[in-house]
């Protein structure tokens, strides 16, 4: 199933893109289209809360794109490989607080309740962690998983394994909380021709779940604040790009 919208130049100056450092090409994005199948629910898109899209998906704009050489579509760029960790909460609780340890570090007490922001928050207050180093989402505990990518400094490290203790989580039956690794950081695995950077989503697009491709726009040339992709991202760490790409990189 294809999925296809229709797109206009005001939508893409007006839409909330923090990751972008200017309207540089903006004007002169290449009209691409996504393979939907390759994008991860939580990290790439999220189920719209807005009524008027009534239940259909929204894939973050911002993501570094790569193009499949044998398809000719689009999809994640898959230069060196994120780690990612998944804290899980059981038991139910209804109060209280947990605490996770990172090479030492361990973090102020998190709400038994907490939303990704607030995960990200306290990760971010160690002093092993700075901004940018981690990208958090799902959520909110305890009925949600909240999956935590390694980037930044750590992006392409197979990093330790965070710990958590729960001791402080009350109410529900036996309540705990645990940590597992998803994906193990690594170098650029891919050899479709996804680890080549084509540029990024210059905008956020919506589609039906069970669609499998939709249109895109991608921004090839232009200004890019890279810590603030909705995917960690470190240009220092981009071995290739495709032809033609030109994307400058700006500090805040």
């Amino acid at each position: 199933m294809n999925d296809f919208q229709p797109y206009s130049y005001t939508d893409s100056v007006t839409a909330d893109r923090p990751w972008l450092a200017s309207l540089v090409g903006v004007q002169d994005t290449n009209t691409i289209t996504l393979d939907l199948t390759k994008f991860t629910e939580g990290t790439h898109y999220v189920t719209s809360a807005n009524p008027l899209l009534q239940g259909r998906n929204v894939m973050k704009s911002g993501i570094p794109l790569g193009k499949v050489t044998a398809s000719g579509l689009y999809a994640p760029y898959s230069g060196p490989r994120s780690e990612v960790q998944t804290v899980t909460i059981t038991g139910g609780p209804t109060g209280g607080t947990y605490t996770l340890t990172f090479s030492g570090q361990t973090t102020a007490g998190i709400p038994y309740n907490a939303t990704a922001a607030q995960v990200k928050a306290a990760l971010e207050a160690l002093s092993n962690i700075g901004v940018g180093d981690v990208a958090v989402s799902g959520g909110p505990h305890p009925g949600t998983p909240v999956v935590v990518t390694f980037g930044g400094q750590y992006l392409s490290d197979d990093v330790a394994q965070m710990t958590a203790s729960g001791t402080g989580l009350t109410g529900g039956t036996t309540p705990a909380v645990a940590v597992a690794t998803t994906t193990a950081g690594g170098g650029a695995s891919a050899t479709d021709g996804t680890e080549a950077l084509a540029g990024f989503l210059v905008s956020q697009i919506s589609f039906n779940p069970g669609s499998t491709k939709a249109a895109g726009a991608l921004l090839w040339h232009g200004e890019v604040y890279a810590e603030d992709c909705p995917v960690p991202f470190d240009p220092t760490d981009v071995a290739s790009t495709a032809p033609g790409v030109n994307i400058h990189y700006r500090t805040r």
